[in-house]
């Protein structure tokens, strides 16, 4: 059976990306396209795009019949910083949406559904370092309680009615494309821009704050890759720890000075701080490794280069 691809939240960070690979994947015929709203970018311009609300189950049930639908990848939620000034829509959103897409799954609509979760489902009581696949999950954002519930719920899903849910715990994401959307970890991203644009930085984390990163081509490769296992590999159906890097702030500045020997960088933390203390420092992702083959490209050194010369190239030609 032909693969017919739905993403829905295709225009977010992760969304972006993932629609240009996926529509080089399986064909530009063969990805819908979706968000909220129509944007003025390459995910409306370059494919099939609509116009659709994750919170009405009634529109995404009528997409999947209109273009037969038989992978859903789900993509919308409101991120960390941005779900804690808005309690309840977040918890909506990002459970709400879930359930719809659980649903048509169970009434036999669809066939798999790729749904991100992340390691803010990890709380201050979760050992930072090496954290385990199974371990202590207690989370201190709505964002986290969103994820860590979802992750029960797939489970749920897939062992009660044998749903095909597929899962990964996406760490902090890197990406010289699309811009910070949010997250406690985008300081990341933006630090970049600055570099090229000021020659400094002031971080809302301190110089130590060392948490579990990934770039973005590397958090594509993953989400495709589990999507295209063998079901018998996917042993968990919660959701997989997943791991490309972890360093501080400090240790990005001085990776971007090898390329910017005067760029300067100040620390001011905010409240995305106490976040990002209640986070895993580094990740154990061996599950992953081991059931279906994960293995990451990208370091610190080589994502720096890979940024500045994309950033370069694109942005700040």
């Amino acid at each position: 059976m032909q693969t017919k691809i739905l993403i829905i939240g295709a225009c977010g960070q992760i969304g972006t990306e993932l629609t240009a690979k996926l529509r080089a994947t399986y064909g530009v015929e063969n990805v819908i396209a979706s968000d909220i709203r129509k944007l003025e970018n390459d995910v409306v311009n370059n494919g099939i795009f609509e116009v659709v609300n994750a919170l009405d189950y009634n529109q995404i049930e009528q997409l999947i019949e209109k273009y037969h639908i038989t992978d859903v990848y789900l993509m919308a939620a409101l991120l960390s910083a941005t779900a804690e000034k808005n309690p309840a829509f977040a918890w909506d959103l990002n459970m709400n949406s879930l359930f719809h897409v659980l649903n048509l799954a169970k009434a036999g609509k669809i066939k798999k559904i790729f749904w991100p979760s992340s390691i803010a489902v990890f709380g201050p009581t979760t050992p930072r370092e090496n954290t385990p696949q199974y371990t202590v999950m207690e989370p201190s954002t709505v964002y986290g309680i969103s994820k860590q519930t979802g992750e029960r719920w797939a489970e749920y899903y897939h062992n009660q009615y044998g749903v095909d849910i597929r899962s990964i715990r996406y760490p902090g994401l890197i990406s010289w494309s699309t811009e910070a959307g949010g997250g406690t970890t985008d300081y990341a991203v933006d630090i970049y821009h600055k570099a090229i644009t000021d020659g400094k930085f002031t971080s809302f984390l301190s110089e130590n704050s060392a948490l579990p990163m990934m770039y973005m081509d590397d958090a594509i490769k993953a989400t495709i890759s589990i999507m295209q296992a063998d079901a018998e590999n996917i042993k968990i159906r919660s959701s997989y720890n997943l791991s490309g890097m972890s360093f501080t702030p400090k240790q990005l500045a001085e990776e971007i000075t090898k390329h910017y020997p005067n760029f300067t960088i100040n620390y001011e933390p905010d409240f995305r701080q106490k976040i990002a203390d209640s986070w895993p420092a580094s990740i154990d992702d061996s599950a992953a490794r081991t059931d279906w083959g994960w293995k990451n490209d990208f370091d610190i050194e080589n994502m720096t280069v890979d940024m500045f010369k994309n950033l370069k190239e694109t942005i700040y030609k």
